[in-house]
């Protein structure tokens, strides 16, 4: 049988297998036993992750695809499959910590990520490929176009490395745009404790009206009275970098 790239699941089947190999072997696979790929598709990953030493899990919710993979790879189990990354809680892992990696659906690329930073504490480690420009949103620094709301709260967490550009000729359907391989690794970091709400809050609505001073962005949120003349308010939230949001999130957390 084969598998049909659908539209709405936002479906480009890699077909380079030096590219998928590349890929797999971004990753570390140190320090956790367990491995998630999101959306395997045809298993162009999925057949070099089921050679490594770890327990593979599978996000993926085209029954295309989950027949497909079951047909091709006999190892797997209906056990293996933990359906819609972005509703899964994650059980499947028992608390223990595990990889995600993927050649993720251009149309919730975001969201994936997003939900990466929310369970960070459980994800030590993330490879995978991305529509460019947000492969490059990944790894964005201040004062650029890049630099944006992903940046921030991804590298809170995280070390991003862009690692590499894929052409949209490996692709079937070829997409229209070119992609990007990243890696992200956690970092070791404390000083988000007890701030990790706020500092999302600051950093949502700094972005959400980039153009602005922080002293109208922020409004919103009730900046205390003893900062309202600390020198990020004359600042976009785009000159500010990681490390300058989470201590100003500690002074605001402070002055409260």
């Amino acid at each position: 049988m084969s598998v049909r790239a659908k539209k709405h699941l936002g479906q480009h089947f890699l077909t380079d297998l030096n590219i998928a190999s590349k890929i797999v072997e971004s990753l570390s696979y140190e320090g956790y036993d367990q491995v998630l790929e999101v959306g395997p598709g045809t298993g162009v990953l999925t057949k070099t992750l089921l050679q490594k030493d770890k327990r593979l899990f599978l996000a993926e919710i085209d029954e295309e695809s989950i027949a497909y993979l079951k047909q091709n790879y006999k190892s797997l189990s209906d056990e293996d499959f933990v359906g819609d990354f972005l509703k899964t809680d994650f059980a499947f892992a028992q608390g223990k910590p595990f990889a995600v990696i993927g050649n993720y659906p251009y149309n919730i690329s975001s969201q994936i990520l997003f939900k990466i930073v929310d369970y960070a504490d459980q994800v030590p480690e993330m490879v995978g490929m991305f529509q460019k420009e947000v492969a490059e949103r990944c790894a964005g620094v201040p004062r650029t176009k890049d630099y944006g709301i992903l940046s921030v709260l991804i590298q809170a967490y995280y070390q991003v490395e862009y690692l590499f550009t894929v052409h949209e000729n490996v692709f079937n359907p070829p997409p229209k745009v070119k992609s990007g391989v990243i890696r992200m690794t956690r970092h070791k970091r404390e000083d988000l404790l007890g701030i990790e709400i706020l500092f999302k809050q600051i950093v949502k609505n700094g972005f959400g009206q980039r153009r602005k001073k922080l002293s109208n962005a922020l409004k919103a949120l009730g900046i205390p009275e003893e900062l309202k003349t600390h020198e990020f308010m004359d600042r976009r939230a785009e000159e500010l970098s990681v490390q300058d949001f989470i201590g100003f999130t500690h002074l605001w957390k402070n002055a409260r």
